[in-house]
């Protein structure tokens, strides 16, 4: 068996893991609060604290993971994110919840970090397009399963149950691991690590997006929120003076003079922007709008999601042969499409008048992702992948 399609195997198992993870919690966020007492800022945190965690880790364990190796991170970050969903399963208070979802995020941003570089050291440049379409079909259904499954879990087991389903699926995934993957990507020969950069780049990030989360939801004042923000965005200016100056930065910004890995960045930078509230959304407006319980949200919201699951690997095939610039494109016009008829929802629309832009939503990114990041993993050298 070729190993590229070991390392998918692999990989996928723990994108599926992700995938559940990220979007399992948001149909069953009104009966997490009512059942632990949260109120709005820590019901708030409960999925935010999740996505902030997987996010400010990535660079530092790209970089450590380029210096001693991706399959280890990797392996390492089933178990973390298994212990993750343990904790969490048993939280008593929105507190340990919350902490129980951070120990989650970083073991996804260990899984994330190096699912697609650990792909692309094992696949030839003409396939990898495919590849990546294929593993990114595996986030998806794992989106579809937390959606859909965890409805049907709450009304049978409770919300507890949720984070059951991961234990089994981390433990395989595990051993998995352990048993199939090898080492065979080029390590860093510069050892040395930035801690000055990750702890101007962490407390930077998590200020800014703290101010943005805070402000948007009315929890603080104006003047304290916009303190937050400021001081955020300097942290972060100063951690690009950092990075500029070290022999080892944690994020190398030479990188960005390549065209296909800035080009590439930016896009997807604009596409989370604009796309990845809007499963919360929806999912708000259905439960509260048009008063659909947990099940009904979940299924509802499917056309969303199988329309990626269609249209991902088709994409990443085609680009192989035909070039990548043209389907990232075209799934961002599509996705605009969709994002334009959201824009018109009121609170007399039905769910009939939201099939249509979700379908949209999930054709256009199902088209840009895996062509986007194929472009992107393909222009930087193998060292600097993580």
């Amino acid at each position: 068996m070729q190993y590229k399609w070991i390392a998918l195997s692999v990989t996928t198992v723990g994108t599926l893991m992700a995938g559940i993870d990220t979007r399992i919690i948001i149909v069953g966020l009104p009966t997490v609060a009512r059942e632990l007492g949260a109120d709005v800022e820590s019901i708030i945190w409960v999925s935010q604290s999740y996505l902030l965690a997987s996010t400010v880790g990535l660079l530092l364990i790209g970089r450590i993971a380029d210096v001693i190796g991706r399959v280890k991170i990797y392996n390492l970050g089933f178990v973390v994110f298994t212990i993750g969903s343990a904790l969490a399963s048993i939280s008593q208070s929105p507190v340990q919840l919350i902490l129980s979802r951070i120990v989650q995020g970083t073991g996804s941003a260990m899984l994330i970090t190096n699912s697609a570089a650990i792909l692309t050291d094992a696949t030839p440049s003409t396939e990898l397009g495919t590849i990546l379409g294929i593993n990114q079909i595996a986030f998806r259904i794992g989106s579809v399963a937390g959606l859909t499954l965890s409805g049907l879990i709450i009304a049978t087991s409770g919300w507890r149950a949720l984070f059951y389903l991961n234990i089994p699926i981390g433990v395989f995934g595990t051993v998995w691991a352990h048993l199939r993957l090898r080492e065979i990507s080029t390590k860093d020969v510069q050892k040395k690590m930035d801690w000055l950069g990750f702890a101007a780049f962490t407390t930077g990030l998590t200020f800014v997006l703290l101010a943005i989360t805070l402000l948007s939801y009315g929890i603080t004042e104006v003047l304290p929120g916009f303190v937050t923000l400021v001081l955020g965005a300097i942290l972060l200016l100063f951690f690009i003076r950092v990075e500029n100056r070290s022999k080892a930065p944690l994020l190398d910004l030479h990188l960005f003079k390549i065209r296909e890995f800035a080009a590439g960045n930016a896009a997807q930078l604009l596409n989370a922007l604009a796309w990845f509230g809007i499963v919360l959304m929806l999912s708000f407006y259905m439960q509260v709008v048009l008063d659909f319980n947990a099940l009904e949200t979940g299924v509802s919201l499917l056309p969303l999601e199988i329309a990626f699951v269609c249209f991902g690997p088709i994409s990443g095939r085609l680009s192989d042969k035909y070039g990548t610039r043209l389907f990232s494109t075209l799934g961002l016009s599509i996705s605009s499409a969709g994002l334009f008829l959201l824009s018109q929802v009121n609170i007399s629309t039905s769910y009939s008048k939201l099939a249509i832009p979700m379908v949209l939503l999930g054709v256009g990114n199902g088209m840009f992702i895996a062509p986007n990041i194929s472009s992107i993993m393909r222009s930087v050298p193998s060292t600097r992948r993580g």
